[in-house]
């Protein structure tokens, strides 16, 4: 997509960026930003393009919800096959959601108290790891 071989709707283009719009699209609107070096998830991709990658996501989500006025937009990135990533390049999907939508599956879960020793425990693992980075 990013050399031209494969044709895609361009949304927006920078350097580092290119936003399509998905050919096989949830909602109307539906858009996917990517980076122009390849990253296959959050792991691999650069903070630069990470960076750019979401200054892009704010610059369209205000064109969406100035064409579109969606209720909301779900901002959507799945980093492996065990959360069903299918396409092995970093991308964050765009979806603008109408009044009266069919719930997304990923943004309606039953809210249910945790075990709190065990939530502790591991957000305590958790800040270590990253005082140590």
């Amino acid at each position: 997509i990013i050399k031209g071989e494969i044709p895609s709707v361009r949304v927006y283009e920078n350097q580092q960026i290119l936003a399509f719009a998905d050919i096989n699209p949830i909602t109307n609107g539906h858009t996917l930003i990517i980076p122009k070096s390849h990253a296959e998830n959050i792991w691999e991709i650069s903070g630069e393009d990470l960076i750019a990658i979401h200054q892009a996501s704010k610059k369209i989500s205000g064109a969406m919800k100035k064409i579109l006025n969606p209720e909301g937009i779900a901002f959507l990135q799945l980093n492996g096959r065990g959360v069903n990533q299918v396409v092995m390049h970093y991308h964050l999907h765009l979806i603008p959601r109408e009044t009266g939508s069919s719930e997304l599956s990923m943004t309606a879960w039953e809210l249910k108290s945790g075990d709190m020793e065990l939530i502790k425990k591991t957000a305590a693992r958790l800040a270590g790891a990253i005082e140590s980075n």
